[in-house]
This record gives structure tokens, C-alpha cells and sequence, in this order.
């Protein structure tokens, strides 16, 4: 730990300090370093830093020391666009907050609202949802928006489009006027910025952190194929040793397909998609970070937030429809403190095309690759 780090450390309460010992972080990461000392002092934030680089952590350490465990009232809203994510900052929120005295809960929509509710009576201090939940219990009183004191956006340019952007609006003009806001996002692109801009102060700094997206750990490639190939190169590579991934396709009919194709030879799979109910969705990530299936089908709901160190391959099915798509595909894979990573698309000569751009595009080597004798070789 640089001396930077250990004078921050220093601060850190003890119980912070425990988890911190036993993480097998020995460093801040760049994101870290440059955003943390202005959290701390309640300045705005808008950070764009790779996926696997640490942005969690980032919001999370400081905020956590900010929190007043003498006041029983929710100080903190983290806002993610999936359920998944929304799950999978709430386990860092549980595992980094342990023996602090800080509580914290969950807000998803089509879970059940009434024990949410019953929930938000134990006065959790620090509370992850969904814009659409978040705002519903803001309306009904239940949560108490007037007393949060910041508030984070995850994959902020999930929450920043059509989609969400007036339920965020809403829950940002429900909250006080010098509430803390924090964007975080692997890609932000200017005109998010420029939305995010509205309603964050004029002095909210913006970091933009590139060099980790270019890690050593992760290997990009591609095998050509055409469509009726796919199954049986999906099924060589899952059959591979130590094998453990995810395959990615956009369409939801055309993922199903695959699945019961590669389910008939003799394959297990998971699936994760966004018509599945959440105890599915839930399920499917449980199974297979126990390792019961070396392969998880998913959609790109799939690529914001799962965050399962030991996947060793992504597959894409299809090239993603643009470079950001395959930037938060390819951040499932060569995490921080994680395995190494080798990314697979499965292209047709037109596909081939895109998937170059791309490469050139994120200025990243490009390997065609053949899978010979149960293992991936250069072409």
C-alpha cells in the first residue's frame, strides 16, 4: 500500500478496516484514488472507469464512513437500472458493512411492495433499488426523501435514457437541494453527461479513468462461423477444461432456441433473460456460481453487474449492436482480483467486420482463433 493509500487507511473506521484486511485488496485502484477524496468531501461525482476497475468500491468506502449510525434514518440511495444489479451492490453494501452497525435493504420492483414497507420501518441507513420501486415508495411517504443525504447511479447511462430518466428526475427532485449526487458508469457518453448536468452542482467534478479497460488479463478473440456452426462451437468451448461463462445474444426467441438446442445435446445450462421472473433470474446466477453448469445464457441485462470472478470466457453469439455493448459483455471476464479472461466471438464474415471496428475502435489486439483438440489455438 502506497503512502497516499495508508494515510486514507488510516481513517478508516476499525470495522471497515477488518473487512479490508481480509479482502486481498492490497491497493486503491486509479478510480478510487481519484474520486474517494471528493466523496468525502461532498462534492459532486461523475466518474466513467472500466468494468471490473473498482467503481463499487469507490462510492461505497467513503459513503460508508460518512454514514451517522447514530441516526436511524436512510441516509443513502444507490439507484441501478436491473434487478441484478441491484443485488449484486447490495452484497458489497452487506459484506463491507459488516460489524459497523449500519443497515441497509433492498428496493425491487415486482418484489413483494408490503414487506419492503415493512422493511423501511427498521429505518435501514443505506437502501439499493430500482428508479421504478424507489420513486413508488417516495410517493406513498415510506421512504423519507427528504432526509437522504446522497445519491448514487450506477451504470449511470442505464438510468439516464427514455426509459428511466423522468422516474429518476422525480426521485432527484423529491431529495434536498444540497443532497450529494454520484454517477458511475463504465461508459459515459458526453450527452449523458450533459443530461446528468441538470441536476448535479456546477462544481461537480468529472473523472474519467481509461487505462484499466486495456488490461493484460483479458484475451480478445473471434472464430468464424456461420449460424448453423454456432451450437456445436458453443458446446466445444463448454466442454472445455475449467471452462466457466457466459454466452451473450440480444435476442430473447433466438437465446431460448439455443438453449433448448444445446440443452438436447446433453449440455446444462442456465438462462438469464428479462421475461424470466426475478426468482428465476436469481436462481440461474445462484446455480451457477455454485459451478452446477459451466454455461449461462444471457441477454445484456446479464452484462450490467454480474459480477462472478471465476468466469474465465465470454461467448458472444452475435456481435454486440455497439462498442459499449461489448465493452460491459467483455467486463464479465479479468475482473480485479479475479482469473484471467478470454473473450470468444463467433462471427460470419459480415460480423467479422463490426467486430474489427470494435477492436480498432477500443485500440485492443484482436486474435482469430480455432478450437482444435478441446482447446482454443490461434488460427
Amino acid at each position: 500500500m502506497n503512502e497516499k493509500d495508508q494515510s486514507w487507511f488510516a481513517e478508516l473506521s476499525p470495522s471497515t478496516k477488518e473487512v479490508w484486511e481480509t479482502s486481498g485488496y492490497d491497493t486503491l485502484t486509479k478510480v478510487q484514488e481519484e474520486t474517494i477524496p471528493f466523496i468525502l468531501q461532498g462534492t459532486d461525482v461523475v466518474a466513467e472507469a472500466p468494468t471490473g476497475s473498482g467503481k463499487t468500491l469507490a462510492y461505497l468506502l467513503p459513503l460508508i464512513e460518512k454514514v451517522d449510525t447514530e441516526k436511524k434514518n436512510t441516509q443513502i440511495l444507490i439507484m441501478a437500472s436491473s434487478h441484478e444489479l441491484v443485488m449484486q451492490i447490495h452484497h458489497e453494501v452487506q459484506v463491507w458493512t459488516k460489524g459497523s452497525g449500519i443497515t441497509s435493504m433492498t428496493m425491487i420492483g415486482g418484489a413483494n411492495v408490503k414487506r419492503q414497507i415493512d422493511k423501511l420501518k427498521k429505518k435501514p441507513q443505506i437502501v439499493v433499488g430500482t428508479p421504478g420501486r424507489v420513486y413508488e415508495l417516495m410517493q406513498k411517504k415510506k421512504l423519507k426523501a427528504h432526509e437522504i443525504t446522497c445519491v448514487v447511479m450506477d451504470e449511470a447511462d442505464q438510468l439516464l435514457v427514455p426509459e428511466h430518466i423522468h422516474t429518476v428526475e422525480n426521485v432527484l427532485k423529491s431529495t434536498m437541494r444540497d443532497t450529494q449526487t454520484l454517477l458511475f458508469s463504465a461508459t459515459l457518453p458526453d450527452e449523458v453527461i450533459d443530461v446528468a448536468q441538470n441536476f448535479m452542482d456546477e462544481e461537480a467534478e468529472v473523472v474519467r479513468v481509461t487505462e484499466e479497460w486495456k488490461k493484460p488479463k483479458v484475451t480478445h478473440t473471434y472464430i468464424m462461423c456461420e449460424e448453423r456452426e454456432k451450437i456445436e462451437a458453443v458446446r466445444k468451448l463448454a466442454r472445455m477444461d475449467g471452462f466457466k461463462g457466459l454466452a451473450f445474444m440480444q435476442d430473447i426467441a433466438k437465446l431460448n432456441v439455443m438453449a433448448e438446442k444445446l440443452t438436447y445435446k446433453n449440455l446444462d445450462i442456465g438462462l438469464l433473460h428479462s421475461d424470466a421472473k426475478k426468482e428465476q433470474r436469481a436462481k440461474a446466477i445462484k446455480e451457477f456460481r455454485k459451478g452446477e453448469y459451466p454455461l449461462l445464457l444471457a441477454t445484456d441485462v446479464a452484462a450490467r453487474g454480474l459480477d462472478i470472478h471465476e468466469i474465465n470466457h465470454i461467448i458472444n453469439l452475435d456481435v454486440p449492436k455497439d462498442v459499449t455493448s461489448y465493452i460491459h459483455r467483455s467486463g464479465r471476464t479479468g475482473r480485479i482480483g479475479s482469473v484471467e479472461g478470454t473473450i470468444v466471438s463467433l462471427v460470419n464474415p459480415v460480423e467479422e467486420k463490426r467486430l474489427k471496428k470494435y477492436a480498432r475502435d477500443l485500440d485492443i489486439p484482436l486474435h482469430q482463433y480455432v478450437i482444435h483438440k478441446g482447446k482454443l489455438k490461434e488460427a
